[in-house]
């Protein structure tokens, strides 16, 4: 069932790439899409980041615990060595990262590495993300950050042991309603009614427009951008929509 919801997705991008004028993009393999590691947000779940509208659940920022700024530190200082290693993405390339959808415009790839998304579904690497976070520039990529991602199934306290919660904001996609296939174009503009931009955020009302109501979209994920220098734009959650990363 998963993966039918992972083509009903792949074709909203595919309607959204054909109305701006962009070629389709070339075909991506989705291993893994809704296994207990997660993968990545799509490209056009970014500009929820900011709003923290009905599509986007967030944690709760807790109240600092002793210890708890270590932690995060440690988690920081892992990312910033992964970061080193794959500022040149063809380095990302060899070790099994894909660029997911990368002719299709996006504030921020995703290149993926699948194995490190099983792997996070049974224990926390920081040395392995299950995405490295790139922005275009031109002809190249420019990394930014990292993500983790965690199982759909892990409560706050289960996430607050991989990242303490008092520093950190994990989270998910929800509520999104897919267009019946009449009605594909209304996912795009500031009147969307379907997908994760739309005004759609009930099943109720999906149903009643003919829908496909979804309540949950991929898994736990937290984005780290290590190379920044303070704990508010390290664990930033609006970086995909408005931030342009600094030389």
């Amino acid at each position: 069932m998963q993966w039918r919801v992972t083509l009903l997705l792949f074709a909203l991008i595919l309607t959204a790439s054909i109305a701006s004028g962009q070629e389709p993009p070339v075909s991506q393999s989705m291993p893994g899409m809704d296994t207990e590691g997660g993968v990545h947000a799509m490209h056009s779940m970014e500009s929820h980041h900011m709003d923290m509208g009905p599509h986007m659940k967030m944690t709760t920022l807790r109240d600092p615990k002793p210890g708890d700024e270590r932690r995060a530190q440690q988690v920081v200082d892992v990312a910033r060595r992964v970061a080193e290693k794959y500022k040149d993405y063809h380095a990302a390339l060899v070790d099994n990262f894909q660029i997911f959808l990368p002719n299709v415009p996006q504030k921020m790839y995703h290149f993926t590495n699948y194995s490190y998304a099983f792997e996070a579904a049974l224990g926390f690497n920081p040395e392995h993300p299950t995405s490295l976070l790139y922005e275009k520039h031109g002809d190249n990529y420019k990394l930014v950050g990292v993500m983790y991602t965690a199982p759909k199934r892990f409560t706050e306290d289960d996430l607050d042991q991989r990242i303490p919660l008092s520093v950190a904001q994990w989270h998910e996609h929800v509520n999104l309603c897919l267009p019946p296939p009449d009605r594909k174009r209304e996912v795009l503009g500031p009147h969307a009614k379907f997908g994760l931009e739309g005004s759609i955020a009930t099943k109720e009302e999906c149903d009643a427009n003919g829908g496909r109501f979804r309540p949950l979209i991929f898994n736990w994920m937290v984005h780290v951008y290590p190379m920044e220098k303070t704990e508010a734009e390290i664990w930033a959650v609006d970086r995909g929509h408005n931030h342009t990363h600094g030389n």
